[in-house]
């Protein structure tokens, strides 16, 4: 098996989700296999859960992004409206402006296989899949996420077997653990049987979307393959619910440092209070406050972002006002396959002058 991969199918498929197979006598609600079974995919079930306004109707019967939400996120949904904006399709969508693109980080043109972006010299990204748990209308891979499976994971190991520079692999997708737990080990095992892959990072919602989904068996697969990291994609405080801290209570005793990843969306998270306060409560988690992206120029999302002072701006009300752990960095994921620069607010003045978080001016002999 060194210098082979195993022949493995590409992924979960949309349409047929994991056989339902009930654990430990719980709930059937509580079971992840159900809950994506059990997804509400449709414009007539999502009308069951909350009331529509005649524009989301409209926009859900034009949109053509996938939808999908499971039935615990969808709680969330009908209490949390700032929740309710990042899952319903809203006719803003329907707009494209000049700036946007299928592909705006040109992640097509930097894939050496259909599986793989190599953009930076010692990592890459490794889509394992195109299906998602649930749909974030923002998504930076809607172009894939939801559609056909397009992974060609031989060809992607074996690219990065022999470049030997890479030493840091990203597994994400669409979302890696929905996957079957057979098939995430057969993925995890076979990039940890490649001597120069040092560091493995599983990027995904489903800590905060289908929590349940982290269960003993998983989590026994994860911990046997150390060095392992796992960033997660938080959106808004409301998110934060005791099943999502026993999930990431979970994921943190098995010996995995966790990371946060938020998009900065216009209307949803672009305050500094909401941001302080979901910086606040991931800390509570044991979940290390990241990353906060721009958003995106995909198509139709001119309405989810905000100006770059704006991320600027949050920055400067955390740096000082609140603990170093609680600062993520903010990025920029510049276009056209530009790669992520980090924003600040300035604080030297240059000559040796300096400006602190009050405004201070000191210098430095």
């Amino acid at each position: 098996m060194d210098n082979q991969t195993q022949s493995v199918p590409a992924s979960s498929e949309d349409d047929k989700p994991p056989p339902c197979k009930l654990e430990d006598d719980k709930p059937p609600s509580q079971n992840w296999k159900w809950q994506l079974k059990n997804s509400i995919t449709t414009l007539e079930q999502l009308r069951l859960i909350i009331d529509l306004t005649d524009e989301e109707v409209k926009a859900f019967e034009s949109v053509g992004l996938p939808f999908r939400i499971t039935p615990y996120f969808a709680e969330l949904v009908k209490t949390s409206s700032a929740i309710r904006k990042t899952m319903v399709p809203t006719i803003y969508e329907l707009i494209k402006s000049p700036d946007e693109d299928e592909d705006p980080l040109d992640e097509e043109r930097q894939s050496p296989t259909r599986g793989i972006v190599h953009r930076y010299p010692d990592r890459v990204l490794f889509l394992s899949t195109t299906f998602c748990s649930a749909n974030c209308r923002y998504c930076t891979r809607s172009r894939i996420v939801g559609g056909e499976e397009r992974n060609e994971w031989e060809k992607s190991i074996d690219y990065i077997r022999k470049h030997t520079e890479i030493r840091d692999v990203i597994v994400s997708g669409g979302d890696p653990l929905t996957m079957p737990d057979h098939m995430i080990e057969i993925l995890i095992s076979e990039l940890r049987r490649i001597p120069h892959v040092e560091i493995i990072r599983i990027g995904t919602k489903v800590p905060v979307v289908l929590p349940m989904r982290i269960t003993d068996s998983l989590l026994d697969i994860l911990k046997k393959y150390h060095p392992l990291y796992v960033n997660i994609h938080f959106t808004h405080p409301d998110e934060i619910t005791k099943e999502v801290s026993e999930a990431c209570t979970k994921l943190a005793d098995a010996g995995i440092p966790l990371g946060s990843q938020t998009v900065l969306l216009k209307g949803v998270n672009d305050d500094l209070d909401t941001m302080k306060s979901l910086m606040h409560k991931l800390l509570k988690i044991r979940v290390r406050p990241y990353y906060i992206y721009h958003c995106d120029n995909i198509i139709g999302s001119k309405h989810f972002r905000t100006t770059v002072e704006k991320g600027v701006e949050i920055i400067k009300g955390l740096r000082g006002f609140t603990s170093g752990l609680a600062v993520p960095q903010y990025i920029v994921d510049l276009p056209h396959g530009g790669g992520k620069v980090q924003l600040s607010p300035e604080y030297y003045l240059g000559n040796n002058e300096f400006v602190n978080y009050k405004g201070e001016r000191f210098t430095l002999n």
